[in-house]
């Protein structure tokens, strides 16, 4: 993603660690709920695309979760690149392929890369704009492999609303610093990935009110 200035503090926390790594409070409270999810919906087996990777704690436990896909980290920051290659090194796990640059709001990189059967993405979408968000779905939905599944996890608008006093406040914190980012409508997701031609298949409530918003492309 392009990078973004002046976020408030709570918008992408990371800790410096040994070694390269990276530690985000954030991740490791989430990262279970969100590895149970992953392997409720993802194939048993092929490749998987992580969009935005982070420090690289998610990857580590998605990979573990699903044990029979080859997993792609991704993630525009060589800083957090590194974290993710260290976390999966000391992981020893081996359906982990190396990080590398992908910034998924730009147009066209759907192109550029082999279809994949899972497209997951974490606590992005309100950190961009709603143009680089709308460009991030159709290139994602653009990537699956025929039924291939994309999920979308993080905070959103219920049908355009803000429904707890945390998400109005990290919402107003967020367009605060930049007036054109903040936190997305639910349904304008969906009708993004839905027009980008696959099948909405699920809206999962998740804890902290995030929802995870998931799609099917279609077989051929």
């Amino acid at each position: 993603m392009p990078r973004r200035l002046n976020l408030p503090d709570n918008a992408s926390v990371a800790e410096p660690g040994e070694g390269g790594k990276l530690f985000a409070p954030s991740a490791a409270r989430n990262v279970g709920p969100i590895a149970d999810l992953v392997a409720r919906f993802a194939p048993d087996g092929g490749q998987a695309l992580e969009i935005a990777s982070g420090t690289g704690q998610h990857v580590v436990e998605l990979a573990r979760a699903c044990p029979g896909l080859t997993w792609h980290p991704t993630e525009i920051d060589p800083a957090r690149r590194q974290s993710v290659d260290a976390h999966v090194s000391e992981s020893g796990l081996h359906n982990i392929r190396p990080a590398t640059a992908l910034d998924a709001t730009a147009p066209g990189w759907s192109g550029t890369r082999d279809a994949c059967d899972l497209i997951f993405l974490s606590n992005l979408l309100q950190l961009v704009s709603m143009d680089e968000a709308r460009t991030l779905v159709v290139e994602a939905i653009g990537t699956l492999a025929p039924t291939g599944t994309l999920i979308i996890y993080g905070p959103f608008r219920r049908d355009g609303a803000l429904t707890s006093d945390g998400d109005h406040r990290f919402d107003a914190s967020l367009r605060a610093q930049d007036p054109e980012i903040g936190y997305k409508s639910d349904s304008d997701v969906i009708k993004w990935g839905t027009t980008a031609g696959a099948d909405h298949i699920a809206a999962v409530e998740m804890p902290a009110n995030n929802l995870a918003l998931i799609w099917k492309r279609p077989a051929l």
